[in-house]
C-alpha cells in the first residue's frame, strides 16, 4: 500500500542520521504547502510515516532535510556557512497503490537519495 517514507544515513560515520529535522509539502499550485515536520529517531527514521498510506494521492511532493543544522549539531560542528544546507527531494507519486521510500544519505558535503522499498 502507498505512503511515503524516509531514512537518513550519516554516510561519512555509517550512522544513522538521528535527530535532523525534514520538511513535508505537496505541490499546491505554483507553489509548496508544508504539511509537517518530522525529526529523525535513533535510528534515523520517523517514528511514523511521513505521509500514511490512506492520505496518498498522486501528485508532487517535497522532502526538505536540514543537514546543515544536523551537522552543526555533531562532534566536531561545521563550517558556518556549510557547504550544505537544506537539500530539497521533489518526488511524484504517480502510483497510490506503490509504497514510496526516501533515504538521504549525506556528509557535510555530499548526498543522495534514491527510491527504496
Amino acid at each position: 500500500m502507498a505512503g511515503i517514507s524516509t531514512h537518513v544515513l550519516n554516510s561519512g560515520t555509517g550512522r544513522p542520521g538521528a535527530g535532523m529535522r525534514i520538511d513535508f509539502s505537496v505541490r499546491d499550485g505554483d507553489g509548496w504547502k508544508l504539511v509537517k515536520t518530522v525529526t529523525t529517531n535513533a535510528d534515523g527514521r520517523t517514528d511514523q510515516p511521513v505521509l500514511a498510506p490512506d492520505a496518498a494521492k498522486v501528485g508532487q511532493y517535497e522532502l526538505l532535510f536540514h543537514v546543515g543544522d544536523y551537522f552543526r549539531k555533531q562532534p566536531g560542528g561545521e563550517s558556518d556557512p556549510p557547504f550544505l544546507d537544506t537539500v530539497p527531494v521533489r518526488f511524484a507519486i504517480f502510483d497510490t497503490q506503490q509504497h514510496y521510500h526516501v533515504p538521504m544519505l549525506c556528509t557535510p558535503w555530499s548526498c543522495s537519495t534514491y527510491r527504496g522499498s
